[in-house]
């Protein structure tokens, strides 16, 4: 009888594990858009009983689309009454000299992708380092009268956390409504969090995927990286400079870290703040309207411009379109600075072919990165670009976080994504495309300065590596979709 019993709990079990990989492995084929992704699942959940199942359930299954999916009937109206939705494309060829007309074709593009009108009359300044961005910033936040929005992945609770924490809470005391949304996973770079400091402030803040109970939080993944300060719904803020002390050179914390920030004037901020209120939406169900929230914006410069959201929702794969057009029409230069390089084949071929078209193409990345494993797997794969001739530089400590694409000295990218599928396919980004001559060739001259103090790695270099180096380096690039 004892036999009996045991085989049949057997059968059972083993039922229930085919059954379990079955379901498993069949919502995998029919819901991820990759290939490479969905056979990859598919063999972990065969390869390893029971354990691949739940790995999938946790770590697999975007969860974003189908609730975002739930809002995108709330969120609809918000950019029919936000933007002119029938104003889609805007000639470029009388805003760009000549040689730069052949960029009216990227706009067509984006605007095809993004289904976002194009907003002329914005004003651009770069902001370097938080010994620039933040004293901005924190003037714009004593300066509000109606409203602020504040979006980031990492706000620290430091000497710079708390001004800012400081600044938003005298803004609540005037009479300001004020909104601001953390990351959950970025609210935990520093302890205590700087969650009950804002409270104590009485300042409205939620965290984006938040939960106490850890078998809930399985969002290693899906992160909301954008960085966003609105204020008044006019004046915003944005790029890839979190809140934290370390952005501030002349603090001369024991991790310092370069970026450049953006402030913007001008029509394109309600983009900024049209994505801002589905975030907080998607977060906490509050839904931000009106004239407070979104005024009526009129010109303040000659940049054009346009918000480019991205996500693993129905935002997705809008940037990685972005930066394929505008790879493809590029003629003369592509310039590149981000902090992690891991670009998938389809980038990789992009940015060879422009490199054999004759376009200059250089790409500058820290030689001291904070993540050294995504060194390492960047190191692995440098050679595929190297060998057509595309140029990198290693910029010198400290260690760069700045995030630029310009093409041909009149388009340029800035915002929060990096170069690496993090960004381009699992978590939450926003960026911004500007066409202008002027402030591409501002954008020029900071990476220019960023090049002139690198050092240029050769093919030669990449080779010459030790073999447990690129052993090393190897295996890091085997984990690179998930890095």
């Amino acid at each position: 009888m004892f036999d009996f019993l045991h085989d049949l709990w057997l059968q059972i079990v083993g039922g229930l594990t085919i059954l379990l990989a079955l379901i498993a492995s069949g919502h995998a084929v029919l819901h991820k858009r990759d290939v490479s992704a969905a056979a990859g699942w598919v063999a972990v959940i065969w390869l390893t009983p029971v354990a691949g199942p739940i790995l999938y359930l946790l770590l697999g299954i975007n969860r974003i689309r189908r609730r975002a999916g739930e809002l995108r009937r709330q969120t609809l109206h918000l950019r029919a009454t936000t933007m002119e939705m029938q104003s889609r494309h805007v000639g470029l060829v009388s805003a760009l000299p000549e040689e730069s007309s052949h960029l009216d074709a990227v706009a067509r593009l984006v605007d095809r992708v993004t289904r976002t009108p194009l907003a002329v009359g914005n004003a651009v300044e770069p902001l370097v380092n938080g010994d620039e961005a933040y004293p901005s910033m924190l003037r714009a936040i004593d300066h509000a009268e109606r409203t602020i929005a504040l979006g980031t992945y990492i706000f620290d609770n430091d000497v710079s956390g708390r001004s800012f924490a400081d600044a938003l809470g005298r803004a609540v005391e005037r009479g300001v409504e004020v909104r601001v949304l953390i990351d959950s996973v970025g609210a935990r770079y520093s302890w205590p969090p700087v969650m009950k400091l804002l409270m104590r402030q009485q300042v409205p803040v939620a965290r984006f995927l938040h939960s106490v109970w850890p078998w809930r939080m399985p969002y290693v993944n899906l992160r909301n990286h954008r960085k966003f300060l609105i204020v008044d719904g006019r004046i915003g803020y944005t790029g890839g400079m979190n809140i934290r002390a370390g952005h501030v050179m002349a603090a001369k914390t024991r991790s310092p870290i370069q970026d450049v920030h953006f402030r913007i004037a001008g029509p394109v901020v309600t983009h900024l703040m049209h994505v801002f209120a589905e975030d907080w939406l998607f977060t906490t169900r509050e839904l931000l309207t009106g004239e407070a929230w979104f005024p009526t914006i009129g010109p303040e410069g000659s940049v054009v411009a346009r918000g480019i959201p991205d996500g693993p929702d129905h935002d997705f794969d809008k940037l990685r379109w972005a930066i394929l057009g505008a790879l493809a029409r590029a003629r003369h230069r592509v310039r590149i600075v981000t902090p992690y390089f891991l670009p998938d084949t389809t980038l990789v071929t992009s940015l060879n072919l422009a490199a054999l078209r004759g376009v200059a193409v250089d790409v500058v990345l820290p030689d001291k990165n904070n993540l050294p494993y995504v060194k390492w797997a960047c190191q692995a794969q440098l050679w595929q670009i190297l060998s057509r001739d595309c140029r990198v530089f290693y910029s010198p400590p400290p260690f760069d976080h700045t995030k630029l694409l310009v093409v041909d000295g009149a388009w340029a990218l800035i915002g929060s994504a990096n170069w690496d599928p993090r960004s381009l396919r699992l978590n939450f980004e926003f960026n911004v495309e500007l066409y202008d001559a002027v402030l591409g060739g501002r954008l020029d001259a900071i990476v220019d300065e960023k090049i002139a103090a690198a050092r240029e790695i050769t093919l030669a270099d990449v080779d010459g590596r030790p073999f447990s180096v690129k052993l090393r380096d190897g295996v890091a690039r085997l984990f690179s979709p998930y890095l």
